[in-house]
């Protein structure tokens, strides 16, 4: 009797629904497909190839050129020392000068002053031997207070008439009227100084100083003859 009432529990016990298990989960539905996004992608990949070979295209246009890294003033070379390379477009028109070309640009001298950071092109520079239609050089001799400490080549420069306000004649009447025309006289309105140096040769016990003076022809006759009387002055002005 107890053999059956067991056998009946358990037939009762494997009836029983099976329940699922915890670590089950039900299925995802199918991911939408987005066709505009993936041609939204292959369209941004082509621009970006299409970027890339244009800034291929326009470095191919570009030239290593000169750039000044000092100030050169007028009748000055350049130097190692005053230039570097940088790239520029060759598209544009001006007549850069070559990096390459460094060497026979060393030869000529510039026509007026030139500021660092300035891009040389060809029209800057002119032969050192050649010289401009109407001007002529000027030599002559300046004592200390008669020049700007520092004068150097390329400085422009005002040259003034300077004598002696006690100069004799044989009358009163012409002596004034010569110290009224040599006192204080501007004679060359504007000068380029070609060279202010000392040479080698020159004896270290002078104190004067030879200056070649680049001046207009008209102003050759008054400078030349102030200059034999020692009564010439230069002021260094403002410009190229």
């Amino acid at each position: 009797m107890k053999i059956q009432e067991r056998t009946g529990a358990g037939a009762g016990r494997s009836a029983a629904p099976a329940q699922p298990s915890v670590g089950d989960r039900l299925p995802s539905p199918p991911r939408e497909r987005k066709p505009a996004l993936a041609a939204l992608a292959v369209l941004l990949i082509l621009v970006g190839a299409l970027g890339a070979t244009m800034l291929v295209l326009r470095a191919g246009d570009r030239v290593e050129a000169i750039q000044l890294t000092a100030d050169i003033k007028a009748g000055e070379s350049i130097t190692d020392a005053n230039i570097k390379s940088v790239m520029v477009n060759d598209d544009s028109g001006a007549n850069f000068v070559a990096w390459s070309q460094r060497e026979g640009l060393k030869k000529l001298q510039a026509k007026s002053t030139l500021y660092k950071g300035t891009v040389v092109v060809g029209e800057m520079f002119a032969d050192k031997s050649g010289m401009e239609e109407g001007k002529a050089t000027v030599g002559v001799s300046l004592k200390e207070g008669q020049y700007p400490k520092g004068l150097d080549s390329g400085d422009n420069v005002a040259v003034y008439r300077v004598g002696n306000k006690s100069g004799g004649g044989s009358g009163d009447q012409d002596g004034a009227s010569g110290s009224a025309g040599a006192d204080n006289s501007l004679l060359v309105e504007r000068a380029v100084v070609q060279d202010a140096s000392v040479s080698s040769g020159d004896s270290i016990a002078s104190t004067n100083l030879p200056v070649a003076l680049t001046v207009d022809r008209d102003d050759v006759p008054a400078l030349t003859q102030a200059a034999s009387a020692g009564e010439v002055a230069v002021v260094l002005i403002p410009g190229n």
